[in-house]
C-alpha cells in the first residue's frame, strides 16, 4: 500500500524519496535524556522551518483519581493557568503572545497535556514558564483561585453535559458500562458533587503527588539543537526536587453479566440510540482491527451503517461508530440519531442486521482497504504540524515506552486481515453490551425496545 502524501514528506525525517513497491519506513528520530530528579527529554529535530514546539506531558489523568474525588485532573489543567511565583496571572498568556507563540491544554483519562508553540527564539520563554509552574506553583495556590477555577469548570460542565442536547449519554453509559471502582466509570470532567468538595489542600495533595518530574515527560521539536535544548531544560528544571513513587490503580476485570437498557430523558428535538460494548486497551492486538471495524460501519458515507441507515432507508440523520481503547480498558460505540416518522427501534433492528452479516461473512477486501487507506492517509495529515509530532511522540512514550513508535504504529493497521475484522465483530460486537436511548422529555415510548438488545 503506498498513498501520496505530498508536503507531509517534507515534515517527517527519515522519510526518503525513492518509490518502492511498498510506503518507506516512517520515522521521526528522537534523543532522550532522564535529569537527576526523574524528568524525561525527548527532542525531535526538524530544521525544515524556524518553528518550535514544547509539549509537555503529566501522567496523570482522571483515571488516576478516586470515587469521591473525581474531577481533580481537570480541575488542575485549569490551575496550571493561573500564575506561579514568578510569572503571577496573566504573565504567562501575555510574554508568550508576545514572543508570537500560543499555548493550551487537556486532560483525558490517562494524562494531561500541556503545550507551546510559536518562533524558534521563544524556547527560552516556554521552557521557563513550564519550569516555573512544576517547581513554583503552590506558594501562589489560594482558595480564590480554587473557588474560582472550580466555578469555571463547572460552568464548562453545564455547557457540555447538563445544558447540552444528549450531553448526558456517554457520562451515562460510563456508569451502566464499567463498574463502580473502576477508574473508567465517571467521566474527566468530575462530577458537581466532587467539584464542590474540593479544598485547598486536596488541590496541593493532588499537585505534590503527581505534579512532578519523575511524572512527567518533555518533548520538544522542530528548529532546536539537542545540545542546546538539554542545557537549557537542566537550566530550568534541574533544581526542581523529585516527587514520591506513584502507585497508580488497577483497573478490575470485568464483564457484563447481561445486556443492560436504560432510557434518558433530555431536552431533545430527535431520539438517538447508543450501543457500548466492552472491548480492549488500546495498543493490544485486537485494538486496530477494532478501530477499522468502525470505520468499516460509519467512516464513510458507503460505510455499511451510514449508506444504510442515512441513504438508503433513511431512518437516520447520522450514525457514529468508534473504538476508544484507553490505557486501562477500552469500549466501542455506535449511536445514530433518528429522523422523524421512525423510531430507535427500527434503527437499533438495522444496526444489529448489519453486525449480525459483518460477523457472519466479515467485510469485502475493498472495505479493509478503504479503511486501512483512510486510516493511514488521516494518520499522516495530522502530522503535518511539529506541534502535532511533539504530541504523538510523548503519547507513543507513555503507551509504549518508544517515542519514535510511527512506523509501527502504521504497522498494526496494515497487518489487519478481513479475519481479524470478522473475528472481532463476532467476539466484542457480538457480547453483551449497554444500550441507552435519549429521547425528548415526556416521550419514553420512543425508546428501542430492551428484549432486542443482543444481536
Amino acid at each position: 500500500m503506498y498513498l501520496r502524501v505530498g508536503p507531509i514528506l517534507a515534515l517527517l525525517s527519515g522519510w526518503t524519496a525513492s518509490l518502492p513497491a511498498q510506503a518507506p519506513n516512517l520515522t521521526v528520530p528522537v534523543q532522550i535524556d532522564t535529569l537527576a530528579n526523574g524528568l524525561t527529554l525527548i527532542v525531535h529535530e526538524d530544521h525544515s522551518v524556524p518553528i518550535i514546539a514544547v509539549n509537555m506531558w503529566y501522567h496523570v489523568g482522571s483515571g488516576d483519581e478516586k470515587p469521591g474525588r473525581t474531577g481533580f485532573a481537570h480541575l488542575f489543567e485549569h490551575l496550571m493557568f493561573m500564575g506561579s511565583e514568578h510569572a503571577e496571572y496573566p504573565a504567562f498568556d501575555r510574554l508568550l503572545e508576545a514572543a508570537g507563540g500560543d499555548n493550551n491544554g487537556s486532560t483525558t483519562e490517562d494524562r494531561t497535556n500541556y503545550y507551546e508553540s510559536g518562533p524558534r527564539s521563544a524556547l527560552p520563554l516556554m521552557l521557563w514558564l513550564e519550569a516555573d509552574r512544576m517547581g513554583w506553583l503552590l506558594p501562589t495556590m489560594t482558595r480564590e483561585k480554587v473557588d474560582l477555577q472550580r466555578d469555571v469548570v463547572k460552568n464548562e460542565r453545564r455547557q457540555s453535559y447538563e445544558n447540552r442536547p444528549y450531553g448526558l449519554a456517554d457520562e451515562t453509559m460510563l456508569r451502566m458500562l464499567y463498574p463502580a471502582a473502576h477508574p473508567y466509570s465517571w467521566p474527566v470532567i468530575g462530577s458537581m458533587t466532587d467539584l464542590t468538595a474540593a479544598s485547598v489542600e486536596d488541590v496541593m495533595e493532588f499537585f505534590r503527588k503527581y505534579y512532578a518530574p519523575n511524572n512527567a515527560a518533555l518533548v520538544v521539536a522542530g528548529d532546536v539543537a539537542f545540545a542546546d535544548v538539554k542545557a537549557q531544560v537542566e537550566r530550568y528544571f534541574g533544581e526542581i526536587p523529585r516527587g514520591p513513587p506513584i502507585e497508580r490503580p488497577e483497573a478490575p476485570a470485568f464483564s457484563l453479566a447481561r445486556d443492560t437498557a436504560a432510557v434518558l430523558e433530555d431536552k431533545v428535538q430527535l431520539p438517538r440510540v447508543y450501543a457500548r460494548w466492552h472491548t480492549v486497551k488500546g495498543f493490544t492486538p485486537d485494538d486496530a482491527p477494532l478501530e477499522l471495524l468502525a470505520y468499516i460501519l460509519a467512516g464513510e458515507k458507503n460505510s455499511r451503517l451510514t449508506e444504510r441507515l442515512v441513504y438508503q432507508e433513511q431512518l437516520a440523520t447520522n450514525v457514529v461508530a468508534y473504538e476508544d481503547g484507553k490505557r486501562l480498558d477500552g469500549d466501542f460505540t455506535i449511536f445514530a440519531t433518528a429522523r422523524p416518522e421512525h423510531s430507535l427501534t427500527e434503527i437499533k433492528a438495522a444496526i444489529d442486521e448489519e453486525l449480525v452479516r459483518l460477523a457472519a461473512s466479515g467485510p469485502t477486501d475493498r472495505e479493509l482497504r478503504q479503511a486501512q487507506n483512510a486510516t493511514e492517509a488521516g494518520f499522516l495529515q495530522s502530522l503535518e504540524r511539529v506541534s502535532s509530532k511533539a504530541d504523538q511522540l510523548n503519547a507513543y512514550y507513555y503507551r509504549t515506552g518508544q517515542p519514535d513508535y510511527f512506523q509501527r504504529h502504521l504497522d498494526r493497521y496494515r497487518a489487519v486481515t478481513v479475519q481479524d475484522i470478522q473475528r472481532v465483530a463476532q467476539q466484542y460486537l457480538g457480547a453483551r453490551r449497554v444500550l441507552l436511548s435519549v429521547v425528548p422529555e415526556g416521550h419514553r415510548e420512543l425508546a428501542a425496545t430492551p428484549k432486542e438488545a443482543t444481536p
